[in-house]
């Protein structure tokens, strides 16, 4: 099938490293391996983050251009140059879709959306345009793929009828990090070489961006648990950059003098280096959708402790491939790390199965044969070939 692919928040190619780029890829790479001829759309980025009406609209407008130009394009092109399925990734109030669901309905395709969401607290608010937008797109859609089953649940009270809710859980590649954990003896021993760290002793591992909002309040949290593990022989290896790091660095040197070690921003294959020479991935996990870093350290064969945030439990296997505190419990959090730093011969076993449970339920593979059952499972489209309009979309 002829993919047409579109991310409104950020797009595959947007420069800047985060983990919605690396799911729009991945989903790019799924549906190229269930066979699919996937195509990236646009790269226009409807994103506005200030509740600025006038930006808004202004954000809506191009869009809604853009989608016109679109439908011109592929409605002068020879029918098998045309999509056969629109595919947007990411949609919410900050960054609705103002493309897909225009030039689906004109070229009378389907329109399949992963990971949407909506929040009814914000009608009425300054993001009320955006908020419509989502809510339109989401009512629209043929096909809702959803990471967690609390995104199944909420969108199920949003969608239209005939609309289908299919969960897609979040899932990776795990031959770079199955590789990397081959080779733990070698990569631990020239990791501690490099930086002086102690062999013996466990290390801890924590891969996230340094901002503001959430990734700092859970930085906040982690230097809480790790104070309350002050006793103990451990070291912290961090991985990560950004506009907080100068706060963050203070928070983590404060809570674990002489220990914590910053690695700054890692390219793919050092990170999945870092993750294999670590015994422990521990992350507070803050308003967290769901974590890709979580999955990356099992994937390496490492198990996480975090906390039983949103989708953190679609990643997380508690008690089999890790642990999880209450939301927000720094002392439940050090408790976890606690046990296991006490128990490598349990941190083993759960590393073993949190590979396990990445290779055959969390992989690329299992995702490209998920999504083809999901479109197999299409209803039958009914094609609708009105012109778009410039407005927003009804």
């Amino acid at each position: 099938m002829r993919i047409a692919f579109y991310a409104p928040l950020k797009s595959p190619t947007h420069e800047t490293p985060s983990g919605d780029r690396r799911v729009g890829r991945l989903l790019m790479d799924a549906l190229h391996l269930a066979g699919h001829a996937v195509e990236l759309a646009s790269d226009f980025r409807s994103f506005e983050g200030t509740g600025n009406e006038t930006q808004h609209v202004l954000i809506r407008d191009a869009g809604c251009a853009i989608a016109n130009g679109l439908v011109a394009q592929w409605r002068s092109s020879a029918p098998l140059e045309r999509p056969e399925l629109w595919f947007t990734y990411h949609l919410y109030y900050k960054a609705p879709d103002w493309i897909g669901p225009h030039v689906s309905k004109a070229l009378g395709i389907p329109y399949v959306v992963a990971e949407a969401s909506y929040a009814a607290k914000r009608a009425g608010g300054p993001w009320t345009l955006g908020h419509i937008a989502a809510r339109d797109a989401i009512q629209a859609a043929d096909l809702l793929l959803c990471p967690t089953h609390d995104d199944v649940a909420g969108l199920q009270q949003v969608a239209a009828t005939d609309t289908q809710v299919v969960r897609l859980p979040p899932f990776l590649d795990p031959m770079p990090y199955r590789a990397a954990a081959q080779t733990r003896v070698a990569r631990r021993a020239s990791l501690s070489s490099a930086i002086g760290l102690p062999a013996r002793e466990p290390w801890l591992v924590v891969v996230a961006m340094m901002r503001s909002g959430d990734k700092l309040a859970s930085y906040r949290l982690l230097a809480q648990a790790l104070e309350r593990l002050a006793d103990m022989a451990w070291q912290m290896l961090v991985v990560g950059d950004g506009s907080a790091r100068t706060e963050i660095q203070a928070l983590l040197e404060s809570a674990a003098p002489g220990r914590t070690h910053f690695l700054g921003e890692c390219a793919a294959d050092e990170l999945a280096a870092i993750y294999a020479a670590s015994d422990i991935c521990i992350w507070p996990s803050v308003n967290e959708a769901y974590g890709m870093a979580l999955l990356e350290a099992q994937a390496a064969g490492i198990p996480v402790v975090s906390c039983a945030v949103r989708g953190v439990p679609d990643v997380v296997c508690d008690g089999r491939t890790g642990l999880l505190a209450a939301p927000g419990d720094a002392a439940g959090l050090a408790d976890l790390a606690r046990e296991l730093i006490n128990d490598p011969a349990r941190r083993t076993a759960m590393g073993q199965a949190a590979a396990q449970f990445v290779a055959g339920e969390r992989s690329t593979g299992e995702a490209a044969r998920q999504l083809n059952r999901a479109f197999a499972d299409l209803q039958a489209y009914t094609p609708a070939t009105a012109p778009l309009g410039s407005g927003t979309p009804a």
